[in-house]
């Protein structure tokens, strides 16, 4: 339970955006970082004390890196869990490979949200075109198909109706294991993103609403606009799955509303893009929360400091950042990225509105 002193480096699995802002969070607090990753000049080692470029799977190159660091954390969950297995033998990973293999899986994720008495949409495993066929007559032919493994932003998943032909639909997703999920006519889809420290201490900020385009986040207002007892039980479900999974550091819960109800739609182990507002909007943001966990530091506080919206820069987008940083109150952050591709996050604007200056 000792802290990790100054001076101490963090290893940080993958080398995107979160990395950045997790390197960039460690600094003040007197931490160096090392990014581990295959991308070739990744984001994160624009700001980082070190980068090692290999692959996750490298014994060589993993050993090299666990005996640079005091610690090893991660950006992105789908780090092979045999790369989380070996790295646990030789340094101490936060969060610990249980939590990462429960939450890449979406079928255990979601048994293990119901065992912990989280609602879900109704869903079944899907491993053949058989599965699905009888799946679909249990379920409602209104579904969404999704893969298991890896998929993100919409990838991975074909939505589904009436007028679907399972074939066409399995032969989609490459007759990958995968979940069918049944449709949710949601009200809203909100987040919330918690904290726990080594010491079990465990803190969350309001429940934060996210508006989706083409299926990538575009903006999240915090706090959402939920009743009392909602923001109560959405804090609660995403505190309640980080002590089962005994995690260490800061996790996001997506939720879907449906009138009164909440369901887990996923489970993320790691920093999370709906809660970059933090930054700015918040006594302490979720990545210097993070590097607090996984350090043995004490939780910092999770207040507010207004309300907070934060739009991302989303492929072209970054084009209007000139016009962003003239505008007063308009805080820009950009992740390094050269080439503004569709679909890809480019950087992020937020904007807190200070009770004492709202009109």
């Amino acid at each position: 339970m000792t802290p990790l002193p100054p001076g101490s480096r963090i290893g940080i699995l993958g080398g995107g955006q979160l990395g950045r802002m997790l390197a960039l969070a460690a600094a003040p607090l007197g931490y160096r970082c090392h990014i581990f990753g295959p991308e070739d000049q990744p984001p994160a080692g624009h700001v980082a004390d070190r980068v090692t470029v290999a692959d996750y799977l490298d014994e060589n190159a993993l050993s090299e890196f666990a005996g640079s660091v005091d610690v090893v954390t991660l950006e992105f969950e789908n780090v092979p869990a045999a790369c989380l297995d070996f790295l646990g033998q030789r340094v101490p990973v936060r969060p610990g490979p249980g939590a990462l293999a429960t939450t890449q899986d979406r079928l255990v994720e979601k048994d293990f949200a119901n065992s912990v008495g989280a609602a879900t949409a109704p869903y079944a495993a899907v491993d053949t075109l058989s599965d699905l066929t009888g799946a679909m007559a249990a379920i409602g032919a209104r579904a969404v198909l999704k893969t298991r493994r890896l998929g993100y932003d919409g990838k991975g998943q074909v939505m589904l109706d009436k007028s679907t032909d399972p074939a066409q639909a399995w032969q989609a997703l490459g007759g990958a294991p995968a979940i069918l999920e049944g449709y949710i006519a949601f009200d809203g889809e909100v987040s919330v993103i918690a904290a726990r420290g080594l010491d079990g201490a465990i803190s969350a900020y309001p429940p934060i609403a996210n508006h989706h385009r083409n299926h990538i986040l575009e903006k999240s207002e915090v706090p959402a606009d939920l009743n009392a007892v909602q923001a109560t039980r959405a804090i609660a479900i995403a505190t309640d799955l980080a002590m089962a999974l005994d995690y260490v550091g800061v996790l996001a819960v997506e939720l879907f509303v449906v009138g009164d109800k909440l369901l887990v739609n996923e489970i993320a182990p790691r920093v999370h893009n709906s809660g970059h507002w933090s930054i700015e909007g918040a006594v302490t943001s979720q990545f210097e929360q993070h590097i607090r966990a996984i350090c043995g530091l004490p939780l910092g506080v999770m207040a507010l400091r207004g309300r907070v919206v934060m739009q991302n820069l989303i492929g072209d987008d970054v084009d209007l950042v000139p016009g962003l940083l003239a505008e007063p109150g308009a805080n820009v952050h950009l992740y390094g990225k050269t080439e503004a591709r569709l679909g890809r996050k480019m950087g992020h604007v937020t904007r807190v509105i200070r009770e004492d200056s709202a009109s």
